[in-house]
């Protein structure tokens, strides 16, 4: 497809949205069959289990089966730790799986065990975070220079492009979450020289690690005028701090989050905007790659062009990426035109 406008691609899945729940057990292990029948057999390894945002993409996976007639099992583990996705790549590899579809928590430290899958047959698309080289395809949120300027731009608009923030990030080795950073970095540095990043911390996309996070940001820097938190699960830990805190409304609050994570502290007051894609499309869109890595239509070339179903057709770009689209603004005027 053409660069999506995520807005559109939103609002054209809220039909699929509606209802999300969480997919299949939270228990390290445990292995979900989201859709039975097919000869193309996908095994899904998010970052973590019991992770809302996984959760919803993870609906895309099962939309996509049903049209394509694939079994999807999703399998992980219940932390996102650097190597904890490794024996569920090799189990994949030892069932000999048409595809498996990562999202992966360290850059390097699971190439061995991709690389072995892929000798094996197994085809590899990697969604949501890279891991570069490891893989046959990369299924891209968004351009990692363009959701680092929307956080930027965010943050910056919401305390008056003056005075210290923070970032809340997930794991310290997580691929997509440390580019946007560095290139957040940049942005601030070139282009908002009143702006003070003071620190960076991580919650490893855990909800009471990130709570106890911001509230240790909150009291290490009693100038803090804002915190980005590029993590669908520390956006929605800070921001409950916040909302019960002294410094709601005086501390301000953005990153990447769901509309239904973020919904009661937009109306609340406690943050005024923050951005996202949709997830349920990057795992829809995921599952239409393998399938098509799977039958032979694209190998992951630049210039190769698929079909995924309701969201059109994709075209694979540099370094074997596809991007689904643009992040989009989630605020009190439009939040409620969102389930997911």
């Amino acid at each position: 497809m053409k660069v999506a406008k995520i807005a559109v691609a939103a609002a054209a899945a809220l039909t699929l949205l509606a209802g999300c729940s969480t997919p299949g057990s939270t228990s390290t292990g445990a292995s979900t069959p989201t859709s039975g029948g097919g000869a193309l057999n996908i095994t899904v390894l998010p970052k973590n289990l019991g992770n809302p945002y996984f959760d919803t993409s993870t609906k895309g996976f099962q939309a996509a089966a049903a049209e394509i007639g694939a079994t999807v099992t999703q399998v992980g583990p219940t932390t996102a730790a650097a190597d904890a996705q490794v024996p569920y790549i090799q189990t994949a590899t030892q069932q000999k799986v048409s595809a498996l579809a990562i999202s992966a928590n360290d850059p390097t430290a699971l190439c061995d065990a991709l690389n072995a899958a892929m000798a094996a047959g197994v085809k590899v698309v990697t969604f949501d975070s890279d891991a570069p080289g490891c893989r046959n395809l990369f299924i891209n949120q968004a351009t990692a220079d363009g959701i680092a300027k929307v956080l930027v731009d965010m943050i910056t608009q919401q305390i008056g492009d003056s005075g210290d923030i923070a970032i809340l990030s997930a794991a310290a080795n997580a691929t997509n979450q440390n580019a946007w950073i560095d290139l957040m970095k940049q942005d601030l540095a070139a282009n908002h020289p009143n702006v003070n990043l003071v620190d960076v911390v991580y919650g490893n996309d855990d909800d009471q690690t990130s709570f106890d996070q911001t509230s240790a940001l909150l009291q290490k820097y009693p100038n803090l005028k804002g915190i980005v938190s590029p993590t669908t699960v520390g956006i929605a830990a800070a921001a409950r701090y916040l909302s019960t805190s002294s410094y709601k409304g005086t501390v301000a609050l953005t990153g990447l989050g769901t509309p239904n994570d973020m919904r009661q502290y937009v109306t609340d007051g406690t943050v005024t905007e923050f951005a996202l894609w949709n997830p349920q499309d990057l795992g829809y869109l995921a599952a239409y790659a393998a399938k098509a890595l799977v039958d032979g239509t694209i190998t992951g070339k630049q210039g190769d062009t698929f079909s995924a179903g309701s969201l059109g057709t994709f075209t694979v770009g540099a370094d074997s990426t596809v991007l689904l689209g643009d992040p989009y603004k989630f605020n009190k005027d439009n939040i409620g035109n969102f389930n997911f």
